[in-house]
Order: structure tokens, then C-alpha cells, then sequence
């Protein structure tokens, strides 16, 4: 049997990542006050070592991932792209080849998803998308984590995503597919997210409805989730903030949501932007148990990449 790679959320399927999310449950509750560097009880993955390789900058994905190793009793290694020789030309494949005679398991940031694919059918140990253009998994391991944590169950969840429909949708949409959850697609015309993805959560019982009504997409929301506008490296910014406008998450787009319902952002956000001050630093935002549960999401992540899960 092959490494075990996770790509998108669908490499691993509904039962592994219900499997993850309790694992995540669990070790966070089982480590409550102890400093964040040490090791959990069992240490599943000491001696292992986890290579990062960032194409693309980061906060959350760098040091989730180097707490989650430290957690789990392994180590990481940081490796930024133009300090390597991947920045000088070396190919995809003879780095993922070099780099599963040296390493345990490979994550890695990256712009196209063919890179992150290409890399995953040269290792010889497990590969993890830190991110694409076309997904972002593990970064919604942690939401739906954070949405269990807060009393929600996935089956028949209302969820409204607003905005730009990006990598982080396309993961949310895959996730919809696999726990029978339902997404309201808001977003201007010719910014929808990819047919495939919203085929996929369709052909997987999950109710996708795609509008440009942020208010209809909002109403009686569960959950409302939105990200910034222009994501790294993209360009004709202004016209894209300007097309966008209409869908920012303020006060009143979450009076029209369930009074219990919760905001949810992958950060950094762009404060006046994508949502108000008001909204990220209410009562309803649970935008930093989110960035913390990057840690807990990305241990269980590596648990099953590891076939320990």
C-alpha cells in the first residue's frame, strides 16, 4: 500500500474524518493548561519528521503544523522555497524523492494544485496540501472542528458562505458532500466557485444553492463564513473589492442569521473589507478557537497520514 496522502478531504472520506475529529477532540481536552511544547501522553509520532515547504507565506499553516509535530512527540523542518533548490529549477519530483529518503512526511503551501498532486505521486511518504488555489483541507478540518465545538452538529447544518468563491469554499463544499450539510453560495456573478466542487457535494446529498442575494444566503443561517476578497498574488484587486461590496458580513447580514449562529473566518482578514470590525471581534465570531484549532485539526491530520487514525 502506498503512502497515504491528504489532498483534499476526500483522499480520506467521511468515516476517517469523523475519526480525525474526535481524535482532535480528545487531545485538546486531554491537554487543557499544559505549556503548548509538550509532547501529548502517548507521543504517537516520536523520532518522525515532518519537512514544510512554503511557496507561499503563512502564520496559521507554519506554526500549526510545527506545534502539531512537537505535540505529538515528532519534529519539523521549515523550508522556504527560494532557500532551496526547488527555487533554482530542481523539479517537483527528484525534491519528493529526496525528501522521503530524509523525512517522514511532506506538507506543503503552494499556488497550483497540480504541484501539490505532482509531488504526492513522487513521495514515497505522506504529502499534505498546506494549501492550494484549488483547496485548502486542512484548514477546514479546524472550521468544522470549531463548529462541533459550539453545539453544532454537521447532518443538516445551514451554512452561508459570502464572497469570493475560493480554494476555502471548495473545501467547505467537499466537506457539505461528505456530512450532509447545506451551503449558500453567495457571491457576484462570474466569482462562483468551480462546477466540480458543488457536482460533488450535490452527488453527496449536501444542498447547494448558489445566489448573488447576500441576504437570502444569510437568512437563518447556522453558520456564516467568509474570507478575504483577493487572496495572495491575484491581481485587478480594485475591481474585484468593488464587485464585492455588496456581500460584506456586517451587523445586519448576521441579525438575519439564526440568533445563535456563529462567524467563522480562516484569517488574516482584511477588517472593513470582507467584514466589519463589529462582526470579528463580537460575540458571534469564533475566528481565533479557529485559528487555534489549526493546531488540534492538523495533529489528527497527520495521525491518519500516518496510519495511526
Amino acid at each position: 500500500m502506498g503512502a497515504r496522502h491528504f489532498l483534499d478531504l476526500s483522499d480520506a472520506g467521511g468515516d476517517a474524518l469523523a475519526a480525525m475529529l474526535n481524535d482532535a477532540i480528545d487531545r485538546k481536552g486531554a491537554r487543557k493548561s499544559w505549556p503548548k511544547g509538550k509532547a501529548d501522553a502517548d507521543a504517537p509520532l516520536a523520532g518522525h519528521v515532518l519537512a514544510m515547504i512554503f511557496e507561499k507565506s503563512s502564520t496559521r499553516t507554519r506554526v500549526s503544523f510545527d506545534i502539531a509535530m512537537r505535540q505529538l512527540g515528532g519534529s519539523a523542518i521549515v523550508m522556504e522555497s527560494g532557500s532551496m533548490q526547488l527555487g533554482r529549477g530542481e523539479s517537483i519530483a527528484d525534491t519528493a524523492r529526496v525528501l522521503s529518503r530524509m523525512v517522514d512526511a511532506i506538507m506543503i503551501r503552494t499556488d497550483d494544485h497540480a504541484k501539490v498532486e505532482e509531488m504526492a505521486r513522487h513521495a514515497s511518504v505522506p504529502v499534505i496540501n498546506g494549501l492550494t488555489d484549488a483547496s485548502h483541507p486542512c484548514q477546514i478540518v479546524a472550521d468544522l472542528l470549531t463548529i462541533i465545538e459550539h453545539g453544532k452538529a454537521l447532518p443538516g447544518l445551514e451554512l452561508a458562505w459570502l464572497g469570493d468563491g475560493n480554494n476555502v469554499l471548495h473545501s467547505i463544499l467537499e466537506a457539505a458532500g461528505i456530512f450532509k450539510f447545506n451551503v449558500r453560495v453567495a457571491t457576484p456573478a462570474g466569482f462562483e466557485p468551480e462546477a466540480a466542487f458543488v457536482e460533488a457535494a450535490r452527488a453527496g446529498g449536501a444542498t447547494i444553492t448558489l445566489t448573488q442575494d447576500a441576504q437570502a444566503a444569510a437568512r437563518d443561517a447556522d453558520v456564516i463564513v467568509t474570507d478575504t476578497w483577493v487572496s495572495m498574488g491575484q491581481e485587478n484587486a480594485a475591481s474585484k473589492i468593488a464587485a464585492m461590496q455588496p456581500f460584506q458580513v456586517n451587523d445586519a447580514l448576521m441579525a438575519l442569521a439564526k440568533p445563535e449562529a456563529d462567524f467563522l473566518h480562516c484569517l488574516p482578514a482584511h477588517v472593513g473589507d470582507e467584514v466589519t470590525q463589529s462582526v470579528i471581534e463580537g460575540p458571534q465570531s469564533r475566528v481565533f478557537d479557529e485559528a487555534e484549532n489549526r493546531i488540534h485539526a492538523q495533529k489528527s491530520v497527520l495521525l491518519w497520514a500516518f496510519g495511526k487514525l
